[in-house]
């Protein structure tokens, strides 16, 4: 049985593409570090100062199992035309990627809270910024021990 030249040519392209793949999959896990964080924060305020305080981060401080981990954030706010939160974003240290999530609220939200789960990496520090509606950044954090990572994919 002859084989055409287009078949070779699209079985070797799969082979190599297997090769590239698995070569992939061998790479190391790219990880967020505290520098990293650090721009991801100063992208996420356009380089504004932050002020601590106003903002409660309620995350367990000891985590048996980084793979889904709740965690609230309430800002101090009366959520009013005047003075709301317009958003808060959480940050972690060590996970693949430093910026977790961003929440967008407006008055309308009634209240300056929000919930999720997240997945842990390694004991690292969680931080949570809120930028109110006068332009200004407050922010609070915890450091969290993790027995047990998540996003270890090796």
């Amino acid at each position: 049985m002859k084989t055409s030249q287009s078949a070779i040519l699209t079985r070797r392209a799969a082979l190599a593409a297997g090769a590239g793949l698995g070569a992939f999959a061998l790479m190391p896990t790219a990880r967020a570090t505290p520098e990293t964080m650090a721009a991801a924060v100063k992208t996420f305020t356009g380089g504004k100062p932050i002020a601590d305080g106003r903002v409660k981060l309620e995350i367990s401080l000891l985590v048996e199992n980084g793979n889904s981990v709740p965690l609230s954030v309430t800002v101090d706010s009366p959520m009013t035309r005047q003075d709301h939160v317009k958003r808060i974003g959480i940050f972690n240290e060590k996970n693949p990627l430093p910026e977790v999530l961003t929440f967008h609220l407006t008055p309308r939200s009634g209240r300056a809270q929000v919930a999720s789960r997240m997945r842990l990496n390694d004991t690292q520090f969680i931080t949570a910024i809120a930028e109110m509606s006068d332009g200004s950044f407050w922010s609070g954090k915890a450091e969290v021990i993790v027995t047990m990572p998540a996003c270890v994919e090796e």
